[in-house]
């Protein structure tokens, strides 16, 4: 069981209503006058050229929302206003929203860093842990597209290690060359887009290794983008038997994911992320693959998330709310749609998520992991959204969009 499985009672704990304002696509302009009446924000990127991104260091340096169209182009990420207009901590969590925030897992098992030592694991003990929730972290430096950022925390898992971390993070905005070269596919004049990056770094700052035996950690980056009637989520991964590679795709988060908004093909998946029904997938390291993304027909956005993967690495934490037969088994991509937690409830946003992991890494004092997680939006003419999303996702808007 995962974070989003205790959503039925966080509506309850949260403010988290599906307000007039939040239905209302905003304009990147909009959004980041909300949040400087709360937070300082640092805006990256040039607005007079379209691509810009909002960066708040309160909350842990995480990209609150971005834009390709300057200050009245449309607004891509999915903010908790009233939360944040509130002004109040809650107890458990503070879902602030944000296209990239840094976390950390595992969440659940022996290992888990949401739960003190020996508690049992259900949603009364359950805390997500100050330095990653409530605590500022500093910024350190900044230009016109980069800003970096700090902070220093200790924790401890749920069989009593204790953890002395200090955690680095640069975001960026890229140019459209590096854009092109990152993605290895020409972006032509008539797509708008907006590309930035988190490089995330995790030291152990302590005198004691990390081992296996007695937990690891890992960078869990997680983007909740505002979703649209038209929103489909598309997921390649290595074909091949389940005998060699394991199944396809966890899709029992909250129950089996339906057939209609759940669709495997050969080496691809579709998931509808409209934020109209609460679903979560994952995929293995056997499967995964070094790109995926999203399609917003309605808006005409291709929304693409690229992130390291190490050689070999097969060691991820496993976040399942028990005690754990496999702790490091856990997924490398995954993406939830938001959606009411049962019937007459509200859901928390709308919005949906694509998530990407760094493996569990076994660290000396002094060593560390990293782990970067990329995003592009881009905006144009579906003819060449459409030969970019052959190139990157292998395959066409037309096989997205029929989908469902």
């Amino acid at each position: 069981m995962r974070i989003w499985k205790i959503l039925s009672v966080l509506s309850v704990l949260l403010i988290a209503g599906c307000s007039q304002e939040q239905k209302k696509m905003m304009t990147f302009g909009e959004d980041v006058e909300f949040l400087r009446k709360y937070t300082d924000v640092v805006v990256l990127g040039d607005l007079s050229a379209s691509g810009a991104v909002a960066v708040v260091p309160a909350y842990q340096g995480r990209v609150m929302t971005s834009t390709a169209g300057g200050e009245d182009g449309l607004s891509f990420g999915w903010i908790n206003k009233e939360l944040i207009a509130s002004g109040k901590i809650q107890p458990q969590i503070n879902v602030y929203g944000g296209e990239d925030r840094f976390w950390m897992g595992p969440e659940g098992g022996q290992f888990a860093i949401f739960f003190d030592k020996g508690v049992a694991f259900d949603f009364e003990h359950w805390q997500t842990p100050a330095a990653i929730d409530t605590e500022p972290f500093e910024m350190i430096s900044s230009t016109s597209d980069t800003a970096a950022f700090s902070h220093k925390a200790r924790l401890k898992n749920w069989t009593g290690t204790e953890f002395e971390i200090k955690i680095d993070r640069v975001v960026r905005v890229l140019s459209r060359e590096d854009a092109e070269d990152k993605l290895g596919a020409r972006l032509p004049g008539s797509v708008k887009l907006v590309v930035y990056e988190s490089d995330n770094k995790l030291t152990n700052t302590g005198d004691v290794a990390w081992k296996k035996e007695t937990g690891l950690l890992s960078i869990w980056i997680l983007s909740m983008f505002n979703p649209s009637p038209e929103t489909t989520i598309v997921i390649p991964f290595k074909a091949g038997s389940q005998e060699q590679l394991g199944p396809i795709v966890n899709d029992a988060y909250f129950g089996k994911v339906p057939g209609d908004r759940l669709v495997v093909r050969k080496d691809v998946l579709f998931f509808k992320g409209d934020g109209q029904s609460r679903g979560k997938i994952g995929i293995s390291p056997k499967r995964a693959e070094p790109v995926f993304g999203s399609y917003d027909a309605a808006n005409k956005v291709l929304t693409l998330v690229q992130y390291t993967r190490p050689a070999g690495a097969n060691d991820y934490v496993n976040s399942m709310w028990e005690y754990q037969k496999e702790p490091f088994s856990g997924d490398v991509v995954n993406s939830y749609n938001d959606g009411p937690p049962a019937p007459g409830k509200k859901a928390l946003g709308p919005f949906y998520e694509l998530e990407t992991s760094s493996p569990a890494v076994e660290l000396k004092a002094g060593q560390s992991i990293s782990h970067i997680h990329r995003v592009f939006h881009l905006v144009g003419p579906e003819s060449e959204l459409d030969r970019i999303a052959q190139a990157t996702l292998q395959v066409s808007l037309d096989e997205i969009k029929k989908a469902f």
